[in-house]
C-alpha cells in the first residue's frame, strides 16, 4: 500500500491534514492568548456556553473559523454555519425561520457562524439585524478585512469584536509537531523523518498560516518517495519544493494602512519609510503615484517652511517617473524620501490653516479694508480706496498696517517655528511685533 493509500485509509472523506488537526477544545487551541487566554472574557463565554454575538476579525490562518468550530462542539444550541460568498438572503431567512421554531419548540437557541462577513453587501447584512436584535440567533462573524470598513455599523454596534493577531514561526512548528506525533488525525502513522531545518523553512514560509504549514508538510509526506527501508525523508530541498512564498494579499484596507505606515514613518525614520513604499510598489503592486502625492503633501503639512527645498525634491521625483517611469525613477524618489525624512519638521503651516478655518466660520462675511481695495480705476480715490502703505518705501521693506478685516483684525494665525529655516521666520516675526 502507498502513501496516498495509507492517508485515504485514514481521511475519508479526503480531508487536508488542516482539517483533520483542527483544533475541537480551547486546550488543543494555538495562539490567540489575549482573546482565549486563562481567565480571558471570549474563553469563560465558550466555557460556559454564554457566547453573544461577536466578530472574529484578523488575517487568514489566524484561527477565526477554529475558534467557531470549538464553539459549535461547547454550545448546547443549534449551530449552523454558511459562507457569505455563496449564501443568499433567503440561505440567512431560512436559518433565522428556523431558529425561531427551535426556541419555540425545543427551547434552544441557534449560533450562526457566518464566514467571510465582509462578502455579504449591506442588504444581506440587513436581514441579519432583526433577528440578532431579537435575540433569535446568536451571530458569529468572521472576516479578514476591517470591520469598521465593511461590516453595517448596526450589526457591529451589537456584535463584540475581537481582533486576532497575526500567528507566528513558532505557533506553526507546534502545529507541525503536533501533526507528526498524532496518529490518529495527523501523520503520526507514516514512517517520517523530518529535518529539523526542513520543518523550521516551512514554518518560516507559512508566515504565521498554520494551515498553509500543514498542507506543505503534507504535500512534503505524501509525495516524497520512500527509501529502501521505508522511511520517508523531508530534507531541506523537499520542504523547498513544497511550499512558496505566499502571495501578499492588498485589498484595500491593507493599502490604507501601508500609506498610513509610509507617512507617519515619513515623520521618523528614513529606514520605514522606504522599506514601506518599495514593500507598497514591489510587493502589493500599488501605484507609485499614491505615495509621491502622499509626499509632496507631507513636505507642506510635515515639514513646510523649516526646509522649503523638500517640496523642490518631491515635485522633481513626480516629475521624474512621469517622464522615465518604473523602476527607474525609484532612486529619485528615494531621494525625495530621504530628503524629506531628515529634513527639520514643522507643523506650523496646518496650525495656521486650521486657526484661519475656524476663524472664517465663525465670520458671516469678510469686508476688504478700503486702503486694500483694487484703485486701477478713475474714482477709486473718491470711495476711500487710499492709504495704502507700499513696504518698499520703507526701513526693512515693512510698514505695519491693517490687512485683514476689521472684525479679526488682531487676529494671528501663523507662528513660525524654532526648526531649520522657519527659525529664521520666526526670529524676522519678532523683530516685526517689537517695532513701535
Amino acid at each position: 500500500m502507498d502513501l496516498f493509500s495509507m492517508a485515504a485509509e485514514r481521511s475519508p472523506e479526503g480531508k487536508l491534514l488542516a482539517d483533520r488537526m483542527r483544533p475541537v477544545t480551547l486546550d488543543e487551541y494555538i495562539g490567540q492568548e489575549q482573546i482565549v487566554g486563562p481567565g480571558k472574557l471570549l474563553r469563560r463565554a465558550i466555557e460556559a456556553d454564554q457566547v453573544t454575538s461577536i466578530l472574529l476579525y484578523g488575517p487568514p490562518g489566524t484561527g477565526k473559523t477554529t475558534l467557531a468550530n470549538i464553539i459549535s462542539h461547547r454550545t448546547s444550541g443549534i449551530f449552523v454555519k454558511l459562507n457569505a460568498v455563496d449564501a443568499s438572503v433567503k440561505d440567512v431567512r431560512d436559518v433565522i425561520e428556523q431558529a425561531k421554531q427551535n426556541r419555540a419548540l425545543y427551547g434552544k437557541k441557534t449560533i450562526l457562524f457566518l464566514d467571510e462577513v465582509h462578502r455579504f453587501n449591506t442588504s444581506r447584512q440587513d436581514a441579519l439585524l432583526p433577528a440578532v436584535e431579537q435575540g433569535i440567533i446568536i451571530f458569529i462573524g468572521a472576516t479578514t478585512e476591517n470591520p469598521f470598513h465593511h461590516v453595517n455599523g448596526a450589526l457591529l454596534s451589537r456584535s463584540t469584536l475581537f481582533q486576532l493577531q497575526p500567528l507566528t514561526y513558532e505557533h506553526s512548528l507546534i502545529a507541525m509537531h503536533r501533526a507528526l506525533a498524532d496518529k490518529e488525525r495527523g501523520l503520526g502513522f507514516l514512517p517520517l523523518e523530518v529535518e529539523a531545518a526542513a520543518l523550521e523553512h516551512l514554518a518560516r514560509m507559512a508566515g504565521g498560516d498554520i494551515r498553509r504549514a500543514l498542507n506543505a508538510l503534507e504535500l512534503a509526506a505524501l509525495t516524497t518517495p520512500p527509501e529502501r527501508d521505508g522511511t520517508v525523508r523531508i530534507t531541506m530541498e523537499v520542504a523547498e519544493e513544497s511550499i512558496r512564498r505566499p502571495i501578499v494579499k492588498a485589498d484595500e484596507s491593507t493599502q490604507y494602512d501601508v500609506l498610513s505606515a509610509f507617512h507617519k514613518s515619513l515623520r521618523g525614520s528614513s529606514d520605514a519609510a522606504l522599506f514601506w513604499f518599495i514593500y507598497a510598489v514591489e510587493k502589493l503592486g500599488m501605484d507609485p503615484m499614491t505615495f509621491l502625492r502622499r509626499l509632496i503633501v507631507m513636505c507642506s503639512e510635515d515639514i513646510g517652511l523649516a526646509n522649503p527645498q523638500a517640496m523642490v525634491q518631491a515635485v522633481t521625483a513626480m516629475d521624474a517617473y512621469h517622464k522615465i517611469g518604473w523602476p527607474e525613477a525609484q532612486y529619485g524618489i528615494a531621494q525625495a524620501i530621504l530628503f524629506a525624512v531628515e529634513s527639520p519638521k514643522s507643523n506650523a503651516i496646518p496650525l495656521a490653516l486650521g486657526r484661519v478655518s475656524e476663524t472664517i466660520e465663525r465670520l458671516r462675511s469678510a469686508e476688504v479694508p478700503l486702503h486694500l481695495r483694487d484703485t486701477h480705476y478713475k474714482g477709486a480715490e473718491q470711495l476711500g480706496h487710499k492709504g495704502y502703505l507700499y513696504p518698499h518705501n520703507f526701513p526693512g521693506h515693512y510698514v505695519e498696517q491693517q490687512y485683514l478685516p476689521d472684525p479679526v483684525r488682531h487676529a494671528h494665525f501663523y507662528d513660525a517655528s524654532e526648526q531649520g529655516m522657519e527659525d529664521k521666520i520666526r526670529q524676522n516675526q519678532e523683530r516685526r511685533r517689537r517695532k513701535p
